[in-house]
């Protein structure tokens, strides 16, 4: 009788990336797992979305690469920004939903509040708040409002202090 046999440890794992907001699928795009701890998954993608996207503080292009962090226990998101020749622009953190990992689909609900912080941790810049307003999360469901604030003044927190590298370490 053998042995079962190791996975391999060059083996990429695929699985798709599926991001929602306000009940309906915003984009869906195929990753790279990285890790899996039970807690964290870590995907590495090509930036996704067709074109350019200028923010005026950023471009998100294509060549990009994202390591994106995932939580299931956590209410946000960091992707790491690199250009395609591994120049890090810095990390784009989406607040969200603790992620789910299912069937080979990672399932992340975007709630808004983004926060951006450039490789040279010049700044920390708070995004999207008007949109959360807007999106009646409060009054829809305040846990989860208040559990987005909370993560995204964490979030700015860390990244004012001790830098996100030490939370993605």
């Amino acid at each position: 009788m053998s042995a079962p046999s190791e996975p391999r440890a060059d083996r990429r794992r695929e699985l798709v990336v599926a991001l929602s907001k306000a009940g309906r699928t915003k984009i869906r795009y195929p990753a790279e797992l990285v890790r899996d701890d039970g807690v964290r998954v870590t995907v590495r993608a090509p930036w996704a979305a067709p074109g350019v996207r200028d923010f005026g503080f950023v471009r998100f292009e294509p060549g990009d690469v994202l390591t994106e962090h995932y939580w299931r226990d956590r209410w946000f998101a960091v992707k790491e920004v690199r250009t395609g020749d591994s120049v890090l622009k810095g990390w784009y953190c989406d607040i969200t939903r603790p992620a789910v990992l299912a069937d080979g689909v990672l399932a992340v609900e975007d709630l808004d509040l983004d926060l951006w912080v450039p490789a040279d941790g010049s700044s920390v810049l708070r995004l999207d708040e008007d949109e959360f307003e807007e999106s009646g999360l409060a009054g829809r469901d305040p846990a989860a409002a208040g559990a987005a604030v909370a993560a995204l003044d964490e979030l700015e927190r860390l990244a004012r202090t001790e830098g996100l590298t030490g939370l993605l370490g």
